[in-house]
């Protein structure tokens, strides 16, 4: 290829923008629930993601990827084009980041599969026309805007309607916290370790049977239960604390919790979505190398680091707008309502990496917010944020593929092609 450098720089440039828009806003959301409900600050909650996330991307993010995200057009149609993937898969990570940058900035929590894959459809229609997309494909995607959070905030309801029963209504709610808390911790050991078996490992060639990978589950579950039990045995309770706010001693026990979902749910996010970022980039460098275009693209380690670092740097520098409008602009949220909201959206994730079901990490966790907010009655809803986050969700995918028409355009403009 005559501008190999260039394109190998830009894929660079352009993927450190996405992992950056990835790391701002669908990280951010992860860790909305946390930092809400106090359980951790922004400082800790973006010290918690460095670790887990960048974790995750780097040692579970895989060592190849699908060369188009989502099967939204098949490799065979550009096979002959190789260039044309390379700018399209360029426009896409421009396209994407650049839609991301505008939803943090508006603190809407918008979906970063959505994007890329809006973005993809966008460059497809361009370069290849409307008959070149799966929009069967398309369909299944745009049809978890109401399965994601309907499923999600539906087991969040139940589950926070069982914390009100078991300790939150009863006469002393303290002594019944502790009793029921370590069942709820096993529960977030076991659920979490399914997402990462299930989502968060599925890059690497582990092949292990669901037998397995539920027995390993109910390892980490009492493992965890364990490490809750002594962490809440450290806790210091006074009567004098409950003075201005029953539950404070209760909601202490309950950010134990917080801290395992947080760490969870990082490390499995990580590992997944950093491909979104990076799925591209390592399609662009492939074509470069080989000058051929393939199904898939191995992910040389620079690309998975670039990923990772990206997504960090997001968080840390723009990531407080998406977490305070998740932890506390829909409804107000304690380490109760944060756990209840979390452990819905990781058990969401489970069923559907278990039945297939395409679901978005971001809409399943408002969704999961939304569920302990109905539990609490409609008056704890703040409607307006919830109808604004709503319309940000319809307009990704047309937005990100507007976007990248734009900028296919423009890059074969700029190399003459």
């Amino acid at each position: 290829m005559d501008y190999g450098t260039w394109y190998l720089i830009l894929a660079a440039a352009f993927g450190l923008f996405m992992a950056w828009g990835i790391g701002a806003n669908d990280v951010a959301n992860a860790m909305a629930t946390s930092v809400g409900a106090r359980a951790l600050t922004i400082k800790q909650a973006i010290v918690v993601a460095a670790i887990f996330e960048f974790a995750g991307a780097y040692l579970a993010g895989g060592q190849v990827t699908s060369t188009i995200r989502k099967g939204i057009i098949q490799p065979d149609q550009v096979a002959n084009a190789p260039e044309l993937l390379v700018f399209g898969m360029l426009s896409a990570l421009l396209a994407a980041g650049l839609w991301l940058a505008i939803a943090s900035r508006r603190g809407w929590p918008v979906s970063t599969t959505h994007s890329i894959v809006g973005a993809i459809v966008g460059f497809a229609i361009a370069g290849m026309g409307f008959a070149s997309v799966q929009w069967g494909e398309v369909g299944k995607i745009a049809a978890s805007w109401v399965i994601s959070p309907m499923m999600s905030g539906f087991i969040a309801f139940f589950l926070f309607l069982s914390v009100q029963k078991l300790i939150l209504r009863k006469k002393d709610p303290l002594l019944n916290a502790r009793r029921y808390v370590p069942f709820y911790i096993f529960l977030v050991g076991f659920i979490m370790a399914l997402v990462t078996l299930f989502k968060g490992l599925k890059a690497i060639d582990l092949h292990l049977s669901t037998l397995q990978s539920y027995g390993i589950a109910v390892a980490c579950g009492l493992v965890t239960m364990t490490i809750g039990i002594v962490l809440i045995g450290r806790l210091k309770f006074a009567e004098s604390d409950d003075e201005e706010f029953r539950f404070t001693n209760v909601e202490k026990i309950f950010g134990v919790l917080m801290i395992f979902t947080a760490c969870g749910m990082a490390f499995a996010h990580g590992s997944n979505d950093v491909a979104n970022a990076i799925g591209p980039v390592a399609a662009v460098v492939s074509v470069v190398s080989s000058g051929t275009v393939a199904a898939q693209s191995a992910l040389p380690k620079w690309v998975l680091l670039l990923g990772a670092a990206g997504i960090v740097i997001g968080l840390a520098t723009y990531g407080f707008k998406v977490i305070r409008t998740v932890g506390r602009k829909i409804t107000e949220l304690t380490p109760s309502r944060g756990f209840a909201a979390e452990l819905a959206a990781a058990t969401t994730v489970v069923i559907a990496s278990g039945t297939g079901i395409p679901i978005s990490t971001t809409h399943t966790l408002v969704g999961a917010v939304l569920g302990v907010g109905f539990a609490r009655g409609m008056e704890a809803i703040n409607l307006r944020v919830v109808g604004n986050i709503f319309l940000s969700w319809i307009v990704t995918l047309p937005a990100g593929g507007i976007l990248a028409v734009i900028f296919f355009y423009t890059l074969k403009a700029t190399f003459g092609v």
